[in-house]
């Protein structure tokens, strides 16, 4: 039995505690928003301050974010080394899925493992890299990565998030189209910026990698020219979604199992897709455009169920469970659920809770009581480099 206090995560930041021994829901503290607001960053300190005088006992552990250099990471590390108890790093799509996991409780029997896919737009991995279309077997504080989308190149880095137009750009490179770059931006953006976006891509200059699914929606509402910059987070996304709807609410459509492939390591291949837009001329007319934004829902939810549903057979898992931003949408989640259902496979989605970030501290505080009941949770330095390492250990 533990008792943990949960830092949240970078966006939509919320903090919570999660007492195992007590009845009844964790306590939450109100939402912060992002942390790269110092306002919101103010707001955590003072929630966890309220959430610790909450607690009834001393607390067992700090749990926080993989990523070292979150505002909500430092701020765990320094209350775990104030009240002298260990500091848990938990990567990010493992909190997801167990943000799922410690809903449902009581409600499922989630001792056994469960297969996660947890789709959203970023989450440092454990080797470094830019995360967030996953497929993990989740087995309570353990985990291991069975597959994940094709990643794409981040032209810019962060900037690639804002601006559609540059995942679309990444998408022709990682097509072998990198020539199309120029005259098809070109108008859009200046010939110049197309320019230095393929010279970056050609050299690998400045352009991280990421299996974020979010990223490749960007990457089709940009190649289908709806969206070039956005405003909000995830406007390209409902933008795409909005297409997608459209179309779906007067057509049916039939998916071609060649428009993606599985690679033997796992990775889900999205690319014959695009291709065949770029073989097609890439739809310019409305109703095109709707056609091909509802393929790419349904052939990533396919994709994604098929894979799912293979290693769960050769596992013998029944439980599928999904987290993470991208199953605010719909079309997509509806459609992932139905094929999973179709395997004979359970599936376990939030209920009350947010599927995105605003829930992942839950995620964390119950893959942290986790490690502290089974005994795997020792941790005797409260600095980055510990929490780091016994996360390590506890992941197989």
């Amino acid at each position: 039995m533990a008792r943990i206090l949960a830092c949240g995560a970078f966006l939509k930041n919320a903090a919570c505690l999660l007492d195992t021994e007590a009845p009844g829901a964790p306590l939450w503290s109100v939402l912060h928003g992002d942390l790269s607001d110092p306002a919101a960053c103010e707001s955590l300190e003072q929630s966890v301050c309220t959430l610790l005088a909450q607690a009834g006992g001393p607390i067992d552990a700090v749990a926080h974010d993989l990523h070292p250099d979150f505002f909500s990471t430092h701020l765990a590390l320094r209350l775990a080394y104030e009240l002298g108890v260990p500091a848990i790093a938990v990567q990010h799509h493992h909190a997801h899925i167990a943000t799922v996991l410690g809903e449902h409780g009581t409600r499922h029997d989630i001792t056994r493992p469960v297969i996660g896919i947890a789709l959203d737009g970023v989450g440092l991995g454990t080797d470094g890299l830019s995360w967030g279309g996953e497929v993990l077997l989740v087995d309570g504080e353990r985990f291991e990565r069975l597959g994940h989308l094709l990643p794409l190149a981040l032209p810019g880095g962060d900037a690639a998030a804002r601006e559609p137009w540059r995942m679309a750009a990444a998408a022709l490179h990682a097509c072998g189209n990198t020539d199309q770059i120029v005259p098809r931006f070109s108008p859009v953006v200046g010939e110049q910026a197309a320019r230095t976006i393929t010279t970056m891509l050609q050299r690998s200059l400045n352009c991280p990698a990421s299996t974020a699914a979010g990223r490749w929606f960007d990457a089709a509402a940009g190649l289908l020219d709806l969206s070039v910059r956005q405003e909000v987070e995830a406007q390209a996304a409902m933008a795409l979604e909005q297409a997608a709807k459209r179309w779906l609410q007067v057509h049916a459509i039939e998916i071609r199992p060649t428009d993606w492939c599985i690679f033997h390591d796992g990775q889900i291949d999205l690319r014959p897709l695009f291709a065949s837009w770029l073989t097609d001329s890439t739809p310019s007319n409305s109703d095109a455009v709707d056609e091909a934004a509802a393929r790419f829902h349904l052939t990533l939810a396919d994709a994604l169920a098929s894979h799912a549903a293979s290693v769960a057979k050769a596992r013998g898992i029944r439980d599928v469970a999904l987290g993470g931003g991208c199953f605010f949408n719909r079309i997509l989640t509806q459609r992932l659920v139905s094929q999973l259902e179709r395997e004979g496979l359970t599936v376990l989605q939030a209920k009350h809770l947010s599927c995105g970030d605003a829930g992942l501290a839950l995620g964390q505080a119950w893959v942290a009581a986790r490690l502290m009941t089974t005994g795997r949770g020792n941790i005797s330095r409260t600095n980055k480099a510990a929490a780091h390492e016994e996360y390590a250990q506890a992941t197989i």
